[in-house]
């Protein structure tokens, strides 16, 4: 019955949807509305390009932060500066009180890492994984839950004398290389204090070569990628693991939603049965379950860290209604008005993603972008450069929405909308960390898009209605258009993120919601800079092909030559 009523209110406001007069839900007419503050747009007119530019912009170069840890197994430093947890989110345990069940060693090493109390994941895992129980940890990201798991390990390698002829003792599996990197980040610190020990990182994009000849001259404690590592495992002659003793999996659910669950299982049949074992994951489905099953003993020790909200309280939470030719605009003006802020903006395609960094870029607005078709270099320093910024802009896909830990994230912007609330979830857990952190995030969304709220609330997640005033966005789209019809370069990036858009949108599962029958793709591709719908080949049912493939004569631009400043 509640659910009915909401509806009618979402189609009530859908219907009633005129402009940009949108106000918070539950506020009388003769309220004030809530805005974004007037200081987050401002009224600009043109688009600012250096004059005699000719082409679009590289990315900026980014330099490797500097560190004085070990490099990772292709001779890359590796290491990110610990995001500091509020005391108030820790348990009254401290770090000190493990004197007789941790190496000293082992403690100096948190110590120098500015840790003194334990989170809760940490306190309740630590003690049965010491005790030499499997351990099944169901915990948000941002939890504290990696020293959870190194920690224990490391101290298990420590008991049992681990030499370095016994090859691999540990192996912890993450799901993206920017994951693996931070892991390794944080394990790199601790082995300061183990010179002992070996460690190293396996992953995609990587140099296999260096990596195998490390693995046969011996590293003790392995952070890896599924794929690599079940490379290495098959195909690298000498790589000794016959001793391993432990196996950790971090993020378990998103190993499998972005499709390792066969590489997994063949690991897994690899590996020697007689190990201890961790599994650690954000939710649980039936495919986390059999992978439970497969990877720890009999009667794991499970432990769950419950939050009452899917987000953080520290988390203000809002979206805006606007038509798909206002997008760009939108967004434009509302990072141009924010360039002092650390800003992280969620695409759902990584042509996009290029498209956009190229414009901005062009148009003299410095963004940094990381998507999964980057070459693994590229993706490592503008991961490490973001990392280590205080401002600046980052224009992502999905390959950065779990697990990384990048400090003081002031907005998400989710400029495309995720596929569900799981995936929103995972979006702005890139800021507020620590549990009482802070953070804003920002959704954007058609009108014909705001049944998607009630999945949301469905999910324990609010969010508030922000407006937008016309007369404060940036007038461009003449100037846009311009710049994409006589700019060669920008226009095929431009015609290929519009087609990912699309297709994209088809690939929604809630096609109830994202139905892209129901997109006016003239006003999607002035988002993209164009007049009428490019003239682009899209795989998917439509109910109006032509109208989706655009017309020839959109083709049909100028070749490219210098560019004027727009005026």
């Amino acid at each position: 019955m509640k659910a009915n009523v909401q509806k009618k209110v979402l189609k009530r406001k859908l219907d009633k949807f005129k402009g940009n007069q949108l106000r918070k839900p539950g506020k009388a007419q003769d309220e004030p509305q809530v805005k974004l503050s007037d200081d987050d747009f401002e009224s600009d007119d043109e688009l600012h390009v250096s004059a005699g530019q000719s082409k679009v912009v590289e990315e900026p170069e980014v330099k490797k932060p500097k560190s004085d840890h070990n490099k990772n197994t292709n001779g890359q430093e590796l290491k990110i500066d610990a995001t500091p947890i509020p005391k108030n989110v820790l348990t009254d345990v401290t770090f000190s009180s493990y004197e007789d069940r941790f190496d000293p060693r082992l403690l100096k090493a948190v110590k120098s890492m500015g840790f003194e109390y334990l989170t809760e994941i940490q306190a309740k895992c630590i003690d049965p994984l010491l005790q030499g129980h499997d351990v099944l940890g169901l915990a948000k990201t941002g939890s504290g839950k990696t020293l959870a798991f190194l920690l224990p390990a490391i101290q298990l390698l420590l008991k049992l004398k681990w030499q370095p002829y016994r090859g691999t003792g540990c192996v912890v599996i993450a799901p993206t290389r920017e994951l693996a990197m931070q892991t390794y980040g944080v394990l790199s610190e601790i082995m300061e204090f183990f010179p002992q020990f070996t460690h190293g990182l396996v992953m995609g994009g990587a140099n296999r070569d260096t990596e195998a000849k490390k693995l046969v001259t011996g590293v003790n404690i392995i952070v890896a990628t599924p794929g690599r590592l079940l490379d290495h495992l098959q195909d690298t002659k000498g790589f000794t693991y016959k001793y391993l003793s432990c196996l950790v999996i971090d993020e378990a659910d998103r190993i499998l939603d972005i499709g390792f669950e066969l590489e997994i299982k063949k690991i897994l049949r690899i590996l020697p049965k007689k190990r201890q074992s961790m599994l650690f994951s954000a939710t649980t489905s039936p495919k986390v379950d059999e992978l439970i099953h497969t990877a720890l003993h009999a009667n794991p020790v499970k432990i769950e860290i419950a939050r009452k909200e899917a987000t953080v309280a520290g988390l203000q939470q809002g979206y805006v209604v606007c038509e798909s030719d206002q997008r760009f605009l939108l967004l434009f003006t509302f990072l141009k008005k924010n360039r002092g802020k650390k800003i992280m903006v969620f695409f759902s395609s990584c042509a996009s993603v290029r498209y956009h960094h190229e414009l901005l870029n062009f148009i003299d607005m410095p963004v940094q972008c990381i998507h999964g078709k980057q070459k693994q270099q590229k993706r490592t320093a503008t991961y490490f450069k973001f990392c280590t910024d205080t401002t600046g802009v980052l224009l992502c896909t999905d390959v950065a929405a779990r697990g990384l830990d990048i400090p003081k994230v002031d907005w998400i912007v989710q400029y495309d909308p995720p596929d569900d609330p799981r995936e929103y979830i995972h979006r702005v857990g890139r800021t507020a960390r620590g549990e009482t952190g802070t953070g804003s995030a920002l959704l954007f969304l058609r009108p014909a898009e705001l049944e998607f709220l009630l999945y949301l609330k469905e999910a324990k997640v609010t969010l508030d209605e922000y407006e937008f005033a016309k007369n404060k966005m940036a007038n461009i789209q003449p100037q846009l258009e311009k710049l994409i019809r006589e700019n060669y370069y920008l226009n095929v990036a431009a015609k290929e993120a519009y087609k990912g858009y699309v297709r994209a949108y088809d690939s929604h599962s809630l096609k109830k919601i994202y139905d892209v029958n129901n997109l006016d793709l003239i006003k999607v591709a002035k988002s993209f800079g164009f007049d009428v719908p490019p003239f682009v080949e899209l795989p998917i049912a439509h109910k109006n092909k032509l109208e989706v493939r655009g017309k020839p004569s959109a083709s049909k631009i100028k070749t490219f030559k210098a560019f004027k400043k727009v005026n």
